[in-house]
């Protein structure tokens, strides 16, 4: 990097410079530009060369945080006057490749014209990298935006020039598509000769005039925006080798130069002016770690803190779940629940291309005023990509992807689930989303996909993201009844749900007691009194998460069987009408939490204690057929004592399965 004195300085210069001298150094500037290219990108030039085909666009991938290093001056000038500095680029390319060719005659390398100079790694200056819109103060300038696109329009046919011919003295022109003016080509006025005539003919269409291009809409992050500030979004225009290069739900950095576009202009008629966005690259970076950074010294946090719970790694454990959503008392299963889910398992991928996904999802069932909401948006902050929606009236398309028609052509708009993809959704109020709605989101949450065919677009998008949804009850929850016909849910939804967790307000004196005592001492306290030293912060559980992520754990045979057998035990049982939650995904939702839980504990293997807390999570959504008996979530308050719990449910769990197994 370079220093802020420095940066201050070459903001300096580079304001300094005379846009009327680039014309009289353009072979100063195109020169050195070469050497730029030659010292950097000579190995790719050379490949280009070696390619077959001769009408192909083919791009280098220049880093312009080197270009100021090696060279201010051309940088001043590239970033003062950015779309006359990239043709001078692409100049620059074509003298070098005649040298290259001519210096290797017999070597079989063939010149391309359709070549393209790609500006990457802009510096992190605030002049440079924006996460928000660029302005009208923005016109003319290089910058680099970060953003989600929301929508992608089709890959069409730009026609880029058009030659003229006078028909008097026979003068030709060229005249290039005005993209100010959406790429009108304006038959020239007059003759530039002595003629001075206003009369010209179209010359025949030339084939290499052509050029593909895309319109795309990129939204700022909604992450990084303050509380009610409505996500503003601008159209960026991909050109030649850069169309297809993302899909709706990535996120991506953009860097291009800022215009101005209008409609030709009619008599009496207002001009809608818009920004545009002229793309030189695009970066795609899905990550999940966006905007969080794991340090080495954050990483040794987390083993010393391990390591201070060797001998009761279980009370370590309760220390982190008592962080998630610390706003609400009690409901110890829910919040372990929540926390397993958010940090998933182990994705695996066949070599025949099967794939089964590591995302857990999770449905809270529950009467008003249980906390759903709550741990809902406590959950939407502590990832770094999510989105939360409500189901009332939500419709099919907003959660998956809808068909938009602007002007004369359709594009596609990415609904919640799209935008997810990498991170987390959000759905409040499940069930008000009518039924042949509900029914599209089946494949984004088990193919971790949608198929897409409308308007004549047929495509497919990812969508692997961890669902969280929450419902309430048709009514009075009967306990009678199976979950599919108090919930409204069919079967095949509530399968594709690693757990299903019923939070019933039952009428408890003493738990309306503790309850009541811990929101008035809410009150009471201030933030820094309340923080007892056990609690972790926002930032800091975001951050582990995100570290537990990296792990792998591999299953071992103590495991297998404990989870094998139960789901036999399952798959025998009476489940009273719950047959839809005992499929093979409940068997796959139990490899998922008890890897989650190895993750947590930051395990390398799957061992038989992270299959037993597997086993009794599930047992928490099993209504009628739990081996453990009727647990209510909703009451379920920290144990005084983890690991003497533990050995009670270890013991139970094996004997109620007929395993005979050493914990150690």
């Amino acid at each position: 990097g370079i220093s802020r004195n420095s940066r201050v300085g070459f903001k300096l210069r580079c304001d300094m410079v005379d846009s009327e001298l680039l014309p009289a150094k353009q072979s100063v500037l195109r020169e050195k530009l070469k050497t730029f290219i030659a010292s950097h990108c000579r190995e790719h030039v050379i490949t280009i060369l070696s390619a077959d085909d001769v009408a192909a666009h083919y791009s280098i991938v220049a880093d312009l945080q080197q270009l100021i290093d090696d060279d201010t001056e051309a940088s001043q000038v590239l970033l003062k006057q950015p779309i006359t500095s990239l043709e001078e680029f692409i100049e620059a390319m074509c003298e070098l490749e005649q040298e290259i060719i001519e210096q290797n005659d017999d070597s079989g390398l063939m010149f391309k014209a359709n070549v393209h100079v790609r500006l990457c790694n802009p510096p992190p200056w605030p002049e440079l990298c924006r996460h928000t819109v660029p302005t009208t103060c923005d016109v003319g300038q290089l910058l680099a935006f970060s953003g989600t696109v929301i929508r992608i329009g089709q890959v069409n046919m730009l026609e880029s020039r058009r030659g003229y011919q006078c028909d008097k003295c026979h003068n030709q022109y060229v005249v290039k598509a005005d993209i100010e003016q959406h790429y009108v080509i304006a038959k020239p006025t007059s003759c530039l000769g002595d003629c001075r005539s206003n009369k010209f003919s179209a010359m025949p269409i030339d084939p290499g005039c052509y050029r593909d291009y895309q319109e795309i809409k990129v939204q700022e992050h909604v992450q990084k925006l303050t509380v009610g500030k409505i996500p503003r979004s601008i159209v960026v225009l991909l050109m030649d080798d850069l169309v297809d290069s993302c899909k709706p739900g990535d996120d991506v950095t953009v860097v291009g130069v800022v215009t101005r576009r209008w409609r030709p202009v009619k008599e009496s008629e207002q001009t809608n002016l818009e920004l545009l966005l002229l793309s030189n690259y695009v970066s795609v970076h899905n990550e999940q770690k966006r905007g969080v950074f794991i340090t080495d010294e954050m990483k040794q946090e987390y083993k010393e803190y391990w390591q201070s719970f060797t001998d009761n790694p279980l009370e370590g454990r309760n220390h982190i779940v008592s962080s998630v959503c610390p706003q609400v008392f009690g409901l110890y299963a829910v919040k372990l629940s929540v926390l397993l889910v958010l940090i998933g398992g182990v994705q695996k991928s066949g070599l025949a291309g099967s794939h089964i996904r590591g995302e857990s999802h999770l449905l809270l069932v529950g009467d008003p005023g249980t906390a759903k909401s709550q741990f809902l948006k406590f959950s939407a902050k502590l990832m770094p990509r999510s989105v939360l929606t409500s189901g009332v009236g939500s419709t099919s398309a907003g959660l998956t992807v809808t068909a938009v028609k602007d002007g004369s052509e359709w594009q596609l708009e990415a609904g919640a689930l799209v935008l997810a993809d990498g991170g987390l959704c959000c759905i409040d109020e499940l069930g008000s989303i009518r039924s042949h709605d509900k029914a599209s989101i089946h494949e984004a949450m088990e193919q971790q996909t949608i198929s897409v065919a409308k308007a004549g677009m047929v495509c497919k998008l990812n969508t692997r993201c961890t669902v969280l949804a929450a419902t309430n009850p048709r009514g009075c929850y009967d306990t009678n009844e199976s979950l599919s016909v108090n919930t409204t849910l069919a079967s095949p939804l509530l399968s594709r749900f690693d757990l299903v967790l019923v939070l019933l307000d039952q009428r408890n004196e003493e738990w309306d007691h503790l309850v009541s005592t811990f929101v008035l001492n809410k009150h009471k306290t201030t933030p820094t009194d309340d923080a007892n030293g056990l609690q972790w912060s926002l930032e800091r559980l975001q951050a582990y998460i995100i570290h537990t992520k990296t792990v792998n754990p591999v299953t071992t045979e103590p495991a297998n069987q404990v989870l094998s057998r139960y789901y036999q035990v399952q798959r025998q049982t009476d489940c009273y009408g719950n047959t839809g939650r005992t499929t093979v995904r409940l068997l796959e939702s139990l490899v998922r939490l008890s890897q989650a839980h190895a993750r947590l504990m930051m395990r390398d293997e799957v061992t038989l204690q992270d299959a037993i807390v597997a086993v009794a999570i599930m047992e928490c959504s099993m209504q009628g057929a739990a081996l453990l008996g009727s647990i209510d979530a909703l009451h379920s308050s920290f144990p005084v004592n983890a690991d003497e719990e533990y050995a009670t449910q270890e013991k139970l769990i094996l004997d109620k399965l007929g395993l005979t197994l050493n914990s150690s």
